[in-house]
């Protein structure tokens, strides 16, 4: 009886030991070094992105020896780009991906002097920088040759084969290079934040249109966890650019960015929080540009239609938007409107005992008129 206790109380002893380390070893804090070489700042401020929002976690101090370093865990620290900002608007981005990262530099030159030390993400990272960066150049170059370079002339068939082989070796990067962890946060990124690849055979004439087509095909919308980068926000840039024509008067090129907007929010509807994620900044973005056809098209369409709660960052402006659409929206009974007449008495709209009533909005005030 005693044995069979004691082999009892072993094995939940075990059983408690290897939940214990199962736990640890889950829970394992990932180091985060950084050094950087010629700065003269002793402390630096680390952020979280969210496409093109920038949330403050901590100041980060230098340590003895010159370089940040600071831990990371999945119970704190969510999946996706941080950014370390240094001085006179310097900053590093990277990727935290559930491993140690080792990033050094030169603060005279960041970017060009960035070496990922350790952190197969953040290699993977920066090389799709790198080659998006590169390809754009290339692409651009050898399709303007071709739309303007006679086709029965040899180099015609030497830049076309040269531009298969630019785009072969583009698309061999995402879809072998960088997916050796395909359930990893960079493979998940770089799929859906790839460049669309304009198959050689589209006429120059036609590349818009296939652009129009094609482009979102890549993105996954279904994944959230994406909104921690830049995909969902550039895709969205880009797809707008699509539609972009400054010859156009303004009522004519909203319209033509309406277009745009129903078919980004079409597809982003299958996530909920991917689609508030898009909405956010479709609004911010064309009120940066005074598009105010554009905002109310959203709103109406969308924000309302959907019961939206958007980031009260967005300020009083847009709330007042919203609020104003769902008073008045066609077939709502009218609020209730309290003005002054030419005795000084108040009338109350709602008040008044009349088969028609005409109400005159201008700028300093409104008039009611029973008819």
């Amino acid at each position: 009886m005693f044995d069979a206790l004691r082999i009892s109380l072993i094995v939940k002893s075990c059983s408690l030991f290897i939940i214990f380390l199962v736990y640890f070893n889950t829970t394992a804090a990932q180091r985060i070094y950084i050094k950087i070489e010629n700065l003269h700042v002793s402390n630096a401020t680390l952020s979280s992105l969210e496409g093109e929002k920038i949330s403050f976690i901590d100041t980060i101090s230098i340590n003895d020896e010159g370089s940040f370093e600071f831990n990371f865990d999945d119970v704190k620290n969510h999946l996706g780009f941080y950014r370390l900002s240094l001085n006179n608007n310097k900053s590093i981005d990277f990727v935290y991906d559930k491993e140690d990262v080792v990033i050094e530099t030169d603060a005279n030159n960041v970017l060009d002097n960035l070496k990922v030390i350790k952190s197969e993400s953040n290699k993977i990272y920066y090389e799709f920088v790198k080659r998006n960066k590169d390809y754009k150049t290339k692409t651009e170059l050898l399709q303007l040759i071709l739309a303007r370079y006679p086709k029965n002339n040899e180099y015609y068939q030497i830049t076309t084969e040269e531009l298969i082989q630019v785009q072969e070796d583009y698309l061999n990067f995402v879809n072998l290079t960088s997916q050796t962890n395909p359930n990893s946060f960079v493979a998940r990124y770089v799929r859906s934040a790839q460049l669309t690849v304009v198959e050689t055979n589209i006429p120059f004439a036609e590349k818009l249109t296939y652009l129009k087509t094609h482009a979102l095909e890549n993105v996954n919308f279904y994944d959230d966890g994406l909104i921690y980068s830049d995909a969902f926000i550039n895709k969205t840039i880009d797809y707008l650019t699509y539609y972009r024509n400054p010859q156009l008067p303004l009522e004519l090129l909203e319209k033509e960015f309406m277009i745009a907007v129903d078919t980004i929010l079409t597809k982003a509807k299958v996530n909920s929080i991917v689609y508030q994620h898009i909405v956010e900044y479709l609004i911010d973005g064309f009120r940066n540009f005074g598009f105010d056809q554009s905002i109310d098209y959203i709103v109406d369409n969308y924000v309302i239609k959907d019961d939206l709660c958007l980031d009260e960052k967005l300020g009083n402006t847009i709330e007042r938007r919203i609020q104003q659409a769902k008073n008045f929206k066609i077939g709502s009974a009218v609020p209730n409107i309290i003005i002054k007449d030419s005795s000084n008495s108040l009338i109350k709209l709602n008040e008044i005992n009349s088969d028609n009533t005409l109400i005159i909005f201008y700028a300093s005030g409104a008039l009611i008129v029973n008819l």
